[in-house]
């Protein structure tokens, strides 16, 4: 028997012609039995539909006769999504239901960019439905009427959780959701919609915290994802390393002709503005139809280029992660992925853009940077077969999110302990927060801690009368307005040209290097350096071209450990013989060439290659656990092999393995002897390779910044990063020397360990390379695998005046390939 609660969601589906998915039906059953859940259905199923009709089917159920009428029904509805780039698109969504329904619902957006004027507005009036981000609904809750605003809340529906699920913006939403919970009078659900996660359990966990059951809603939609890998011309000529897939434009090219409109992603900022000018220099009459759209952008550019997009005004759209995310761009119908994504989740919501509709194949090509780049195209085409994605955890105590989260209530009505902490405890993350950890806390934010209780600044909470903890200070407020989130960058500077018109924002360390009349490639631009003042940087348009592209210090992306345990599959296969995918069969010369000078290690070898030039003595490590971990895995056994005796020693890490280079012979089987990947003493190692690479350095300016530590300065006035840096590592050094018990420190550490591992400790990945067969081999020259990881050195710390790319041809001329 149909449910005539649905009756309005089925007439609009019918007027449209279309058929709801069952999916959509049993979402907005459940929902209106009261139900809290996650949503895990793909890219470009209707999953928006299947959260938004629900909320007004229980609205017109209530009001019956009179659900047309307008009335002020305060907020019904928070829709939290991780992209300001995602609000309008799905405010336009809403509003054209509410339109079609004849339903007098406001549909409003509130993040950074909602100007003063319409913050006032919706104050006034609050909207049925209120879209923003994770750091704006902390700023609501640090207004001091907000229980007034969240007293009608019926739902919170967070979109995109795979998105925030693994990190500290994630922590924010799981704080924010019980807290108001805890607050709201009404009947309150909480629901978050994911496409590509492995963990689903988990997620649901994350997003549902202790008191509410895990329920989770599975859309059976397979959607179909062709993935075209496109191939040089001679696999045996095509760079080993240290390019950007440059030589393959002319196959771009004819891949862009032949569709409507395309999306071509790259892995860096710094790549999105190569391949645009290239494409631009082979293509000059394409100006007009090709942009670019990079988060360093002007928002106006970004704008501009979604709204063409939508229009279908553009051939092109060259871009990074900032266009990811479920923005459904309706005339898209192929995808272009430069380099590997080094994740199958990555890699599944990109293709995801294509064919962004329901029973429409994702049409993706994938193009590699280098050759060896084709084994993960095998390996992510064999992952999406078998329906394997990448898992995400949610970080455990982050104590500095729970410390600008107390401060945030302290500057809104204030809060209790009492009641405040039993709920913080509810979430996932603060599951295991101890009864000391939140005395030290407490301490931290009234007293300064241990050590700094001399600073006016840093005593921000105070205990009030009624028995609230409040900020007092209006200057602590503001600042702590003006800092929440969690997201920290360097310091940007705002490009702009001599009439005021603005391009977009370059990091301070960029400009820093460089000296007036220099020029640099931005926003699709040759341009020339005028003048720096204060945190702005004039230029002109300059005639003549430059090869010096504004290069960003973001992390290169690790491979995650699903795509590498893939990898070691397709090895475990190349040894029998057996090259199913065409990626591997094109490889072939190359794997060949790997096992005539070494061996090809599957997933139970571990295969390490010593070899000398007149560069030194070299030590190739391949454990197959990813870049961030070999990072830490190098400095491990640089550490212990400089305990031995003394040495100098040179460290490269590529996703595949690292590289330990020495002026002095190593013996490597002496060296294993010593235990050289012994777990014993493996804690005090680590925490010394930790301090010594100034990984924990690193993280504790990010952990500063977020608990309040550090102030990143006024709007228009922004600190400089020389002065956020200073700032940090004094704190840091106060604190190791007076105060070496503090939690945000010991919060360093442990981040610095497990920062972008996919929460795997380094540990188990130590033990599982002690459980594999150890193959030491000896090669006459450098291998297929391990020429990328000496490009990695080259790289990061050549000196000579031959260029990278002329070194690299110099050695691969002497190197035959048989």
């Amino acid at each position: 028997m149909e449910d005539s609660r649905l009756k309005p969601a089925l007439d609009y589906f019918d007027s449209k012609g279309w058929t709801p998915f069952p999916f959509q039906i049993d979402t907005w059953k459940d929902f209106l039995d009261g139900k809290s859940g996650l949503l895990n259905a793909p890219t470009g199923s209707g999953k928006t539909f299947a959260l938004w009709f629900p909320v007004l089917l229980e609205y017109i159920a209530q009001y019956p006769d009179s659900w047309q009428k307008p009335r002020e029904n305060g907020i019904q509805i928070i829709w939290v999504t991780p992209l300001r780039a995602l609000a309008q698109d799905i405010q336009l969504a809403m509003e054209e239901v509410c339109q079609v329904l004849g339903l007098p619902w406001k549909v409003a957006v509130r993040n950074g960019d909602t100007d003063t004027k319409t913050r006032a507005a919706m104050k006034r009036r609050p909207p049925e439905c209120l879209i923003t981000t994770p750091e704006t609904l902390h700023i609501l809750i640090s207004q001091k009427d907000h229980r007034e605003l969240f007293q009608s809340l019926k739902a919170v529906i967070v979109d995109e959780w795979h998105e925030l699920v693994g990190n500290k913006r994630g922590v924010q939403v799981q704080l924010a959701l019980e807290y108001i919970q805890a607050i709201c009078p009404t009947v309150f659900r909480r629901w978050a919609i994911s496409a590509t996660i492995g963990n689903l359990k988990d997620a649901a966990q994350t997003l549902l915290g202790k008191n509410l059951p895990i329920h989770i809603v599975k859309a059976k939609i397979e959607k179909e994802i062709v993935i075209h890998s496109v191939f040089p011309e001679e696999i045996e000529k095509y760079p080993w390393a240290g390019h950007l897939g440059i030589r393959m434009l002319d196959q771009v090219i004819e891949i862009i002709e032949k569709g409507k409109t395309v999306l071509l992603f790259t892995n860096t900022r710094s790549q999105t503005e190569i391949w645009y000018q290239k494409i631009l220099e082979v293509r000059p009459d394409w100006a007009g139809w090709i942009a670019m759209h990079h988060g360093s952008l002007d928002m106006s550019v970004r704008s501009w280029v979604e709204n063409a997009l939508h229009e279908g005004l553009l051939k092109l759209v060259v871009c990074t992660s900032s266009l990811d995310l479920g923005v459904d761009f309706r005339p898209v119908d192929r995808v272009i992925q430069v380099g590997s994504p080094k994740g199958v989740s990555r890699f599944v919501q990109r293709a995801g853009r294509a064919g962004h509709k329901p029973g429409l194949p994702s049409e993706i090509f994938f193009v590699p940077t280098h050759a060896l780049e084709l084994i993960e195209a095998a390996a992510l085409r064999n992952a999406i077969e078998s329906q394997e994605m990448e898992h995400q955890f949610t970080p455990e105590l982050p104590y500095d999110v729970l410390i600008q989260f107390l401060v945030t209530l302290a500057v809104g009505e204030g809060f209790e302990p009492d009641f405040i902490f039993p709920l913080v405890k509810r979430t996932s993350s603060f599951s295991q927060l101890n009864d000391q950890e939140i005395q030290w806390i407490m301490d931290f934010i009234t007293k300064g801690g241990a050590s700094l209780g001399n600073y006016e600044d840093f005593l921000k909470v105070n205990l009030d009368e009624d028995g609230k903890y409040r900020v007092k200070s209006k200057k602590i407020a503001m600042k702590h307005r003006l800092s929440m989130g969690t997201i920290v960058s360097d310091v940007s500077l705002k490009v702009k040209f001599k009439n005021g018109s603005f391009l977009g924002t370059v990091e301070e360390y960029f400009i820093s290097k460089m000296k007036i009349g220099d020029r640099f490639f931005f926003a699709g631009r040759s341009l020339e350096l005028l003048q720096v003042k204060g945190m702005d940087v004039f230029v002109k348009v300059s005639e003549k071209k430059t090869t010096n592209v504004v290069s960003w210090m973001g992390a290169r992306m690790s491979l995650s450990s699903m795509l590498s345990h893939k990898i070691r599959e397709i090895f475990r296969d190349y040894n029998q013989g057996i090259y199913e995918s065409i990626e591997v069969q094109k490889i072939l010369p190359l794997l060949d060439l790997q096992r005539k000078l070494s061996i090809v290690p599957d997933e139970h070898t571990f295969l390490i290659e010593s070899l000398q030039t007149r560069d030194g003595f070299h030590l190739f490590f391949y454990p197959f656990e990813g870049r961030m971990m070999h990072e830490l895995m190098s400095a491990l056994v640089a550490y212990r092999i400089s305990q031995s005796f003394p040495v100098t020693l040179n460290m490269a890490m590529n996703d595949y393995g690292f590289e330990i280079l020495s002026d002095s012979y190593l013996d490597i089987e002496e060296l294993l002897e010593e235990d050289l990947f012994s777990l014993q003493n493996i804690e005090q190692d680590i925490l010394h390779c930790v301090n010594e690479s100034e990984m924990s350095r690193r993280k504790f300016r990010e952990i500063a910044s977020i608990a309040g530590l550090v102030f990143q300065g006024y709007p228009g006035k922004p600190t400089s990063f020389k002065h956020i840096q200073a700032n940090s590592s004094l704190l840091f050094q106060v604190f190791e020397q007076y105060d070496p018990e503090n939690l945000l420190l010991k919060q360093a550490r442990q981040e610095a360990l497990t920062q972008q591992m996919e929460q795997e400790m380094f540990v188990k990945a130590l033990r599982k390379l002690n459980e594999l067969k150890i193959e030491i081999k000896r090669p006459s020259q450098f291998t297929p695998f391990s020429f990328p990881i000496m490009v990695d050195r080259l790289n990061r710390t050549n000196i000579s005046s031959e260029s990278v790319e002329d070194k690299i041809t110099k050695i691969l001329a002497q190197m035959e390939m048989d």
